[in-house]
């Protein structure tokens, strides 16, 4: 027996083996080509942040969202000379959040990228020994 209850916001739907065997009737809903948010890019017309934009990848709505918001609506009003050079404290609380959360938020660790190419030459001498030639050269 199939059934639906409302817990606050959210809305259970339970059903059964036989409810899934019958193929579904649903009609998918046309976007609402009124919509203000709909393609509008990361900057809306009136120069607002679009916080809903794919191209965000979700990161204004993390756990680490508010911290996300901070430190980019800091750096895309910034005025300074050096475009926001005076945000270092909204994108430090923002690092520091991502920090808590680390399989959300994975950071590259710069000291292996920076191996990496000398990794690859120690791998293959013949190229190491171009590569110190090349230097030499020039």
């Amino acid at each position: 027996m199939s059934y639906c209850r409302q817990e606050g916001k959210d809305r259970i739907i339970f059903v059964t083996k036989e409810d899934h065997e019958t193929p579904s009737s649903a009609e998918l809903v046309a976007d609402d080509p009124n919509d203000p948010y709909e393609e509008q890019g990361l900057i809306l017309p009136n120069g607002d942040i679009n916080w809903n934009c794919p191209c965000l990848g979700g990161m204004a709505s993390g756990p680490c969202g508010e911290q996300f918001k901070s430190a980019f609506s800091c750096f895309h009003y910034s005025t300074e000379e050096i475009k926001g050079s005076d945000c270092v404290d909204q994108f430090r609380a923002m690092q520091e959040c991502m920090q808590k959360y680390p399989d959300l938020y994975p950071q590259e660790d710069e000291e292996e990228e920076k191996e990496k190419p000398s990794k690859d030459l120690e791998a293959n001498p013949m190229e190491a020994s171009v590569a110190k030639e090349e230097k030499g050269s020039s």
